[in-house]
């Protein structure tokens, strides 16, 4: 954990510098921050004694912008989501994370997208001004459409906002499943269990014909994708079947 906090220290604020000289463009802040959680993301998953092992990395690398979802259930997840999230792509976070020190002004400085949870409607407002973003600069999208990690490591509820992005956007929605990360580092604990952790990279779903009059089915079709490969432990609970925006 001291190794971790001195590493991110050290690395935000050289980024912070040079985020701070880019002010004016946007898209070359939010590679620099792309660069800081590739160069920070995998020695962090490291330090955790955590051993990655991918399926379809490629799917990452080889289809261009894409919305890419992941379910969330450790603070592993978001360092494997700098680490994964391509060069040019644009992550997603609360707005409390700003407050971390050193990474979490790096984030706001970097210009990737910070979501008020609280406020439903500045929520969706950011997530439309990230379209017209992404449209016009051609970038790729990382999220974690349940909104909010699971405690107990099921998939839970996908809201709809990834969905209005795609349609928003025409771009593929890339599913990244993350197997068991809540064995490794689990919610709300300091306590890491050494070992592997699998990251499989599903094939694109087509968004071309989404609607935003259905834009609740298509979060669980995509929510179904999930369920067809996490084990029977990280499946979502019956009683999780509404979704919101």
């Amino acid at each position: 954990m001291v190794l971790g906090f001195v590493l991110v220290m050290i690395t935000a604020s050289i980024s912070i510098v040079f985020a701070l000289l880019l002010l004016p463009w946007r898209l070359r802040r939010i590679q620099i921050g792309n660069l800081f959680g590739k160069t920070v993301g995998p020695l962090l998953v490291r330090l955790a004694g955590v051993r990655t092992v991918f399926s379809h990395y490629h799917r990452i690398a080889d289809l261009g912008p894409a919305i890419y979802v992941s379910n969330h259930v450790s603070i592993l997840d978001l360092m494997l989501g700098m680490w994964l999230t391509p060069m040019g792509g644009c992550g997603t976070a609360k707005k409390e994370i700003a407050r971390v020190p050193f990474f979490g002004w790096l984030y706001r400085l970097s210009g990737h997208l910070l979501l008020d949870r609280g406020d439903r409607n500045r929520a969706i407002a950011t997530l439309s001004e990230a379209a017209d973003f992404v449209r016009r600069e051609g970038v790729s999208i990382w999220i974690w459409p349940e909104g909010t990690r699971s405690r107990d490591g099921r998939l839970g509820t996908f809201k709809k906002g990834f969905v209005h992005l795609a349609i928003a956007t025409g771009l593929p929605v890339i599913p990244v499943v993350v197997h068991d990360a809540h064995h490794r580092w689990p919610a709300d604990s300091f306590k890491m269990y050494p070992g592997e952790l699998h990251i499989e990279v599903l094939e694109r779903v087509d968004t071309s014909a989404w609607e935003t009059e259905t834009a609740g089915d298509h979060a669980r079709e995509v929510e179904a994708v999930f369920c067809q490969v996490l084990s029977a432990e990280q499946q979502p609970l019956p009683a999780l079947s509404s979704h919101s925006d």
